[in-house]
């Protein structure tokens, strides 16, 4: 039997022109970054001028709590908060986990039993999870790919988004040994931060298509 599709977040946008080609090739998810330090990091009043049709809107957060980030996803007009950092289940609660992605690093949890104890214990503080490469909290966007043949042994009680440095060609290999419900494209789109280049995200798009047409 076939894998499902999983759905496309183009996350670190700053352009309209990325933004209107990430739609043409079917991203549900567009994602914006909030973090002042990132070379991705775009004001909200800039995010709120890029239009994105009725693609849900993501909002990646690494330092701010609840409050910033619940007036921040007024004025960029988000459908989602990304907890890309050490926010707690208290934030969540406040923001709504049903509008909550919470970030999450397997290597920082080190084996599978407490990576499996992470997401049970998100559970009823979010509606999807987001799985990045590193070690440390807030430390995605490092380009580095996850060792994926763990998941096998992992039980996801929600939706999750596969993230770090994903491709058109280390995507086969990804699909191969998992099946996320959606990929996550960033760096590995990229001519420069922040820049998608529509050939590498075209190349994406179908790689993930032929990767689970294939499966």
């Amino acid at each position: 039997m076939n894998k499902k599709l999983p759905f496309i977040k183009v996350c670190g946008q700053t352009h309209v022109g990325t933004v209107d080609t990430s739609l043409a090739l079917g991203a549900r998810y567009i994602g914006f970054i909030f973090h002042p330090s990132s070379p991705r990091s775009i004001t909200p009043e800039r995010a709120a001028a890029i239009h994105t049709r009725f693609t849900r809107r993501v909002g990646v957060f690494v330092r701010q709590g609840a409050e910033d980030i619940l007036r921040i996803m007024q004025i960029a007009r988000l459908d989602y908060a990304q907890l890309h950092g050490a926010q707690t289940t208290e934030d969540a609660e406040k923001i709504g986990p049903d509008r909550v992605i919470r970030t999450i690093w397997p290597e920082r949890c080190g084996t599978v039993s407490a990576l499996q104890q992470t997401l049970d214990e998100w559970v009823p503080f979010c509606a999807m999870y987001l799985l990045d490469a590193g070690a440390h909290v807030g430390s995605g966007g490092t380009g580095k790919s996850l060792d994926v043949e763990r998941f096998a042994h992992v039980s996801f009680p929600h939706p999750w988004i596969l993230a770090g440095g994903v491709s058109a060609r280390n995507i086969p290999q990804l699909l191969a040994h998992c099946s996320p419900d959606g990929i996550d494209l960033n760096s590995g789109v990229e001519l420069a931060p922040g820049l998608k280049d529509p050939v590498k995200l075209l190349a994406a798009v179908h790689a993930c298509r032929t990767a689970v047409r294939k499966s």
